[in-house]
């Protein structure tokens, strides 16, 4: 069992789901994050202030997965969020000690679904 966690751009959202479906990959959490990386931020000027913005607008997916699925996943992510620019993002995979479906009780893979 692994656990990847993406950072991608926002408005590509649409299309890593889009590809994630295509691979038969439904289950994942989504929340907005903030962070910064290779890109820096940018300056913008606000009512005659110089602003910094090194936090830009990110989004993060959590998707647990069973071993035979993290290929389909990352490469699915990958399709999806890559414009070939600097900020598409990244993705990280960690061994997932153990799941527990709370309805049921189930543990391990049969959990994960």
């Amino acid at each position: 069992m692994k656990l990847i966690i993406a950072y991608v751009q926002p408005e590509r959202l649409n299309e890593v789901k889009r590809e994630l479906y295509a691979r038969e990959i439904y289950k994942m959490s989504v929340t907005n994050a903030m962070g910064c990386g290779q890109q820096k931020g940018y300056h913008e000027s606000y009512r005659g202030v110089d602003i910094e913005v090194n936090l830009l607008k990110k989004v993060r997916i959590e998707i647990a997965v069973n071993a035979e699925y993290v290929d389909a996943t990352v490469e699915g992510i990958i399709a999806g969020a890559r414009t070939d620019t600097i900020g598409d993002g990244k993705i990280f995979i960690m061994s997932l000690e153990e799941c527990i479906r709370i309805r049921t009780g189930e543990k391990g893979g049969p959990a994960i679904g």
